[in-house]
Order: C-alpha cells, then sequence, then structure tokens
C-alpha cells in the first residue's frame, strides 16, 4: 500500500482529500503547514507528496526544495495542489521538481487518476 503525505493547511480540504485516497486503499499522513510537513516525510518517508502551495511557516515550494535536497527523500514525486493556476507559479513547481501541478478545485475521482499515474501503478 502506497503512503502519501498530503500537507494542506485547510483542515476540511485536507480531510477530503485523506478520505479520498483511504477509501481507495492508500495509507495517508497529513500535515496541516510547511515545517511539519518536511518533519513527517523525514520520519515517515512517503510515496508520494501532495504539496498546497500556500501554507503557514514554509511554502510548498519550500518544502519541495528540502525534499529534493535530502537524499533520502529525492526519489518520492511531489505534486503540487493550488487555486492559482498561472503559468508562471506552475512553472516555478516543476522547475524544483515537481511531477505534477493540480489545480483546485478538483473532482476526487480525478485526483485518486492524478495519484495512481504518480505512484506508476492501479493503486
Amino acid at each position: 500500500m502506497a503512503k502519501i503525505l498530503v500537507a494542506e493547511d485547510e483542515r476540511d480540504i485536507r480531510e477530503l482529500i485523506r478520505f479520498t485516497l483511504r477509501h481507495h486503499g492508500f495509507e495517508v499522513i497529513t500535515a496541516s503547514d510547511g515545517e511539519e510537513a518536511v518533519a513527517i516525510a523525514r520520519r515517515e518517508r512517503p510515496d508520494l507528496v501532495l504539496l498546497d502551495v500556500h501554507m503557514p511557516k514554509l511554502t510548498g515550494y519550500e518544502v519541495c526544495r528540502a525534499l529534493k535536497a535530502d537524499p533520502d527523500l529525492r526519489s518520492a514525486p511531489v505534486a503540487f495542489l493550488s487555486a492559482k493556476g498561472q503559468e508562471a507559479e506552475i512553472q516555478e513547481g516543476l522547475d524544483i521538481g515537481a511531477a505534477e501541478y493540480i489545480l483546485k478545485p478538483f473532482a476526487p475521482s480525478a485526483l485518486v487518476d492524478r495519484v495512481r499515474a504518480l505512484l506508476g501503478s492501479a493503486g
């Protein structure tokens, strides 16, 4: 079972993602800010990280940079979740190592499909 870290500061969105992914058989761990996301990632070694771009303490971009700089975590794919779809913001996320940029709002079934694709399996 793939382990997914979901870092999202909005509780309702975080819980919706957690519920959706657990329902589809994934193990889900959550963080409510960027510092917590880095600490949990280092402890739990997730198979995939879903990061909100705008979070307290560290942004999603800062978290991604920290994960990609860590030899134990750099291979885990990172996908950004954001309501802002400006080309420059998307490009920045991809440039620092994200595999995907998922725009909010998203359909839960579409999120599951993207997660499975990122993990390279049927989940």
